[in-house]
């Protein structure tokens, strides 16, 4: 099954990678569309034995590959090195996510594609980059957000330097590598050329870290950790009610005068401690200490109400299973299912982006290990 009305239907990708940061780019253009092979050592990709499991399949390995067909190859015998050079002969992409340069030391550099396929659009995520000193270091993303400066911009001063929950690092670059193949196939649209694709771990945090870099920049200093509070703003962040917490959003002066006016407490903006963003920055917790006492006097519900009402952002901080139930991601269609193999029913993400006309869906469960060999490599030897 394909999905031929997707954007990047018509497109043959040969799917090298394993873990993270590339099956989650390889997904991306399988949900779009494309035709993803997955090549799976005899042993399979190492996430097929980890995370919860549904009757022994790993619900982490079904997340990131949904609507891949699984090839199994042992890349170190020259029969299926050879079988590999007949897939990216008639392929568009190849995306492989190894540490710099093992790829080329199987016998796949850069000048061997194209003589194998001119037009091919040879991708990488990797943890460095393909230059440099860290370029052959072993990479994971606790590593990627500790060389960054991403964890130390997390955390408060008290806590010290903290990672984020999620393996951020690898989304971001299998977004970027994505990105990035979808660029090259534009360009080969125009050109009849291939090109080759490159993200790092590192790269793409760096990238993210928005008003925070271009401070670094001008000041020559670390920006300071802020916790929950906004780095550049006040007052902004997590305040306490009579029943919890709500977190609470001014994102300029406007919206703190809004929010100090209806809980009351506009005359703060008279006091000279008080009257800008760079005194309430310099007096936050004095600030926050008299908002905490204003706000505890009633329920997150009622506050939220309120501020929403009057145009403030404002919400309650929910766990990820009530989130996943929730009416916002229930009318986002962010939960979707999977009937599985062997009619495993796997609940999964779904698609963040809409399109109107081609729109990503689920068409192939997410395989077993070698679930497509015989298909694909029947497919082709008759076109050989």
């Amino acid at each position: 099954m394909i999905n031929e009305n997707g954007a990047l239907s018509g497109l043959k990708v040969i799917d090298l990678t394993r873990v993270l940061s590339g099956p989650f780019c390889t997904m991306l253009l399988a949900d779009m569309g494309a035709e993803v092979i997955k090549i799976e050592p005899p042993k399979g990709d190492n996430v097929r034995n980890q995370g919860d499991m549904v009757e022994g399949f790993s619900s982490y390995f079904s997340q990131f590959n949904r609507n891949k067909k699984s090839v199994i190859l042992d890349l170190y015998t020259e029969k299926d090195k050879e079988i590999l050079k007949s897939l990216l002969s008639e392929a568009d992409v190849v995306v492989e996510n190894f540490k710099a340069g093992v790829f080329d030391k199987m016998g796949f550099d850069y000048k061997t594609l194209k003589s194998i396929n001119p037009k091919i659009i040879s991708a990488s995520v990797n943890g460095f980059g393909s230059k440099g000193e860290m370029s052959d270091k072993p990479a994971f993303d606790f590593i990627a957000q500790a060389l960054s400066g991403f964890m130390s911009l997390n955390g408060t001063e008290e806590s010290g330097p903290m990672r984020a929950a999620m393996p951020i690092s690898d989304l971001i670059a299998g977004l970027y590598c994505a990105f990035g193949i979808v660029c090259a196939l534009n360009s080969r649209s125009k050109t009849n050329k291939g090109q080759k694709v490159e993200s790092s771990l590192t790269s793409g945090l760096v990238s993210m870290m928005a008003y925070l870099s271009s401070e670094s920049f001008v000041t020559g200093k670390a920006p300071k950790k802020s916790g929950n509070n906004h780095p550049i703003l006040a007052p902004y962040g997590i305040f306490k009610t009579s029943d919890g917490e709500v977190a609470v959003a001014p994102a300029s002066d406007k919206f703190c005068h809004i929010f100090l006016e209806t809980i009351e407490l506009l005359n703060l903006l008279e006091q000279d401690i008080y009257k800008n963003n760079a005194k309430r920055m310099e007096n936050r917790e004095s600030l926050n200490e008299i908002i905490n006492k204003k706000m505890i006097s009633n329920t997150s519900d009622y506050w939220i109400k309120k501020l929403n009402d009057a145009g403030c952002p404002a919400a309650k901080i929910v766990s990820l299973p009530d989130a996943l139930n929730s009416q916002l991601i229930k009318d986002s269609e962010m939960v979707i299912s999977s009937n599985g193999p062997e009619g495993r029913k796997i609940k999964m993400t779904g698609f963040p982006v809409k399109l109107s006309e081609t729109p990503a869906r689920l068409y192939l469960s997410p395989p077993l290990l070698g679930e497509h060999t015989e298909e694909v490599l029947k497919n082709l030897n008759k076109k050989g």
